[in-house]
């Protein structure tokens, strides 16, 4: 019989059965799997090391069966995802079709809300408080948020609305780490508040002899709130929290299970809303991460290529900034994601981390725009969603030259549905007085940079998580002049292919591959990659040039169908009088869904872009 204690925990309730002599243990064996399987799979380390104590003294305290816990963001969920009957499922870690990274409703009941987006989950578990208030229910609310997440304003729209009398109760971990260390002032105000055992014992006391005395005693509590608070603040000093009249806790060390444990009973008890906050090690147990918990917020399978579009981009950035004070950066918690860091660090001054607050760092830059500064704002396409009032309002309505970076465009192969940047472009498309780049090579990026740097009006340049495709620069750029970036072909104008796939971003790739599996075969067929998107009246009459005389044509784009590039020019073809029955124009898309596949699988395979995929579909057609 094995004698892991790990093994023999499938549901909460085998956690509970435990005793208390075997958390430690339990938690060492933990922190062992987690090492051996998010290091072979990918996936976010440190910050799961460091919740391990927590994770398990909230599922020992609270009944996962009826009580509703919530994680923000979710990529500290790995250990409820262990306890909760999905640790087989490890292998299939962030596969498509596998074990999510984040918590997801699809795939666990235990999984009460899904996340992979930041700073959600105060109101979430606001709305499961408020609704078992509704149902006569008296189960308890559970949410568990960093403290990077803190800095996100949705957080305080939450905050502003919770009753003292729900219970819900408000995990606040404290590592000092969103991915890169915290910025801002609410981060410093968190690792500044202290309250005293002292001070919770006499708010507790007082509050129980004041309410017990006969006839007059919770008239005198309500008369003496004043006095009390009066005397709080001058022997304690009070916080953000209770100054918004909840319950707060803490610091409690969330590495100490014992404390942690008292502290949530604690809380659980008190039957009200009640704010724990905990300070953790991210990285916790693991000498490496505990060293650079920024390197291990999520590690790679695969060993990753030096040389990326962000990191290009970045060097490019600096040494434009060298000769241009006015060029800024700026970022939203993401200056490792984003490769701006680098740039933070020779020109501090010029480098804005607003925290997790893509909306503010969009406004703000909006703001810088006005004032004749030169910001350069880099976002992932999944989070720039979060800000698309601020594009439209701040920005775009007001033909501000600020410089979109869309980082991490196309699909999400580890992250998933939360992460897919495919709908950027349908929305950018949109919205007026914007231009659209999607530089398939760094000498384009480059071009583009600089093309852009005197801009009169917003500028969104996206480009992939990886490395460039060597074969796109001899294809396209064979003289290495990448200053005539927009729209080009494979072939020459003259000599039109008669199957022509259209593209841009990533895909490019896959489209090459397919045009030499069609060529293996017989067949005549080309590229036309497009890295000028919109506007739209430019680069259309390009591919008019370019596809004219072509007998297929398939529009491959790694985005959503609806209102895409492929859709827009397509009706503008039309519109301009080419003859799409005689030609034939196909778009191989992202249909009306979010690209989950139920099955381990090929992600491009699923979405239908693989070369192989591309190929059959000319096959298919012209036959």
């Amino acid at each position: 019989m094995s004698d892991s204690l790990l093994e023999k925990i499938n549901t909460p309730q085998d956690l509970k059965a435990l005793s208390d002599e075997d958390i430690p243990a339990l938690c060492e064996e933990i922190r062992s799997f987690l090492i051996e399987k998010v290091e072979a799979s990918g996936g976010h380390l440190a910050s799961n090391l460091g919740v391990i104590e927590m994770t398990l003294a909230i599922h020992r305290v609270f009944d996962a069966e009826r009580d509703h816990i919530v994680f923000d963001v979710g990529h500290q969920a790995y250990v409820h995802k262990i306890i909760t009957g999905r640790r087989e499922r490890f292998d299939d870690l962030r596969k498509p079709g596998g074990l999510s990274g984040f918590t997801s409703i699809k795939e666990s009941k235990y999984d009460c809300f899904g996340a992979g987006h930041s700073s959600t989950s105060v109101s979430a578990a606001l709305g499961f408080a408020e609704a078992d208030k509704l149902k006569g229910s008296d189960a308890h609310t559970v949410c568990v948020i960093g403290d990077g997440a803190y800095t996100g304003g949705m957080v305080h729209e939450a905050l502003n609305n919770c009753k003292p009398e729900l219970p819900l109760v408000i995990i606040l971990n404290e590592n000092g780490m969103s991915i890169s260390n915290n910025k801002g002032t609410f981060a410093s105000y968190l690792s500044g508040v202290r309250i005293s055992r002292g001070y919770l014992r006499w708010k507790s006391g007082t509050n129980s002899i004041l309410k017990k005395i006969p006839v007059v005693g919770r008239a005198l509590h309500k008369c003496l709130f004043f006095i009390k608070e009066a005397i709080k603040r001058i022997a304690y000093s009070s916080n953000y929290f209770e100054d918004l009249g909840l319950y707060y806790i803490g610091p409690i060390d969330g590495n100490n299970y014992k404390k942690a444990e008292k502290a949530l009973k604690a809380a659980k008890r008190l039957k009200k809303c009640v704010v724990v906050h905990m300070k953790t090690q991210k990285g916790k147990g693991y000498e490496p991460a505990e060293r650079s918990p920024d390197e291990y917020h999520s590690v790679s399978s695969a060993k990753a290529n030096t040389t990326t579009f962000h990191s290009t981009l970045a060097d490019e950035l600096t040494e434009m900034a060298g000769a241009d004070n006015k060029i800024t950066a700026v970022t939203a918690a993401m200056g490792m994601g984003t490769g701006l860091a680098a740039f933070g660090k020779i020109y501090p001054e010029r480098y804005f981390d607003v925290g997790i607050a893509e909306e503010h760092a969009l406004t703000f830059s909006a703001g810088l725009a006005a004032a004749g500064i030169k910001p350069y704002v880099a976002i992932y396409s999944t989070f720039l969603q979060r800000g698309y009032d601020n594009i439209i309002h701040d920005i775009a309505l007001q033909s501000l030259p600020v410089r979109l970076l869309i980082d991490r465009a196309g699909i999400s192969s580890a992250d998933g549905a939360t992460h897919h940047g495919i709908f950027d472009v349908s929305f950018l498309s949109h919205i007026p007085n914007i231009s659209i780049y999607a530089p398939a090579t760094y000498g384009s990026l480059r071009a583009i940079l600089r093309s852009t740097e005197n801009a009169q009006q917003p500028v969104a340049i996206r480009y992939p998580n990886l490395a460039a495709d060597e074969r796109v620069d001899s294809i396209f750029y064979p003289d290495g002049d990448y200053s005539t970036f927009g729209v080009k072909s494979s072939f020459p104008k003259d000599k039109t292919p008669e199957y022509v796939y259209i593209t841009y971003g990533r895909t490019v790739s896959f489209a090459l591959d397919a045009v030499m599996m069609l060529s293996d075969m017989g067949i005549d067929a080309g590229v036309v990659l497009v890295e000028r998107i919109k506007p739209y009246e430019i680069s259309v009459r390009e591919i008019f040039e370019c596809i004219k005389n072509a007998k297929r044509i398939i529009y491959v784009e790694e985005g959503i169908k609806n209102g895409g590039a492929a859709m827009i020019t397509k009706e503008m073809l039309q519109e301009e009088g080419f003859d799409l029955g005689k030609s034939g124009f196909d778009i191989v898309a992202i249909d009306d869904n979010f690209v989950i596949p139920e099955k381990i699988c090929d992600i491009y395979d699923f979405a239908g872009f693989t070369a192989e995929r591309l190929a059959k579909r000319f096959l298919e057609d012209g036959n």
